[in-house]
C-alpha cells in the first residue's frame, strides 16, 4: 500500500459539484493498494498513519499525531499512486490492485484508522472526485509499506 499524507487545516471530496465528505484539521490520505497487499498490511499502515508524529506541540516541535490532536483524516482512494512511468509518456497502471481487492483493502483501512479512535471521513471509491484542500505547512509525507517493511501477513 501507498499513502500520501498532507496535514491539512481542511479537506473536502466534491462529486458531480455535491460536497461528499469533508474534515477540519488532520490529514488528508490518498491512499494506493497494490496487488501483493493484504488486511495485515491494511492495517500496519493504519497504525502508522495514526501514530506518525508530524503534528506541532506546545513548542513547535513535530511530536503529536493525528491521535494526540484529536484530528480527523479524510481518506481518498488513489490507485494512481502506483503510477509506473518508465516508459513512454503514458503511465501505467498495472502494478495497482484491481477494483475489487483495492475497494476492500480500502475499506479496511479506514475502518482500522477509525478504530483507532479517529474520525475518518470518506470519498467515493471509483469515482472522478475534485479534492480541495489547505495544506498546513506545507507538510506532506509519504509512505509505502514495502519501504516501511510491512509486509503480507504469512501463510499458516
Amino acid at each position: 500500500m501507498r499513502a500520501l499524507l498532507q496535514r491539512v487545516s481542511r479537506a473536502e471530496v466534491r462529486i458531480d459539484g455535491e460536497s461528499v465528505a469533508s474534515i477540519g484539521p488532520g490529514l488528508l490520505v490518498l491512499l494506493g493498494v497494490g496487488p501483493a497487499d493484504d488486511e495485515w498490511v491494511a492495517s500496519g499502515l493504519a497504525a502508522k498513519v495514526a501514530g506518525l508524529r508530524i503534528f506541532a506541540d506546545s513548542d513547535g516541535l513535530t511530536n503529536l499525531s493525528l491521535t494526540e490532536v484529536g484530528g480527523a483524516a479524510l481518506v481518498v482512494s488513489q490507485f494512481t499512486l502506483y503510477a509506473d512511468s518508465r516508459r513512454g509518456r503514458r503511465p501505467s497502471f498495472i502494478r495497482a490492485a484491481g477494483p475489487i481487492m483495492g475497494e476492500r483493502l480500502y475499506e479496511v483501512f479506514c475502518e482500522i484508522l477509525a478504530s483507532s479512535g479517529i474520525p475518518v471521513a470518506q470519498g467515493r471509491f471509483g469515482a472522478e472526485m475534485a479534492v480541495e484542500l489547505v495544506n498546513e505547512g506545507p507538510f506532506t509525507v509519504w509512505l509505502d509499506s514495502d519501504e516501511l517493511g510491512i509486509q503480507p501477513k504469512p501463510a499458516s
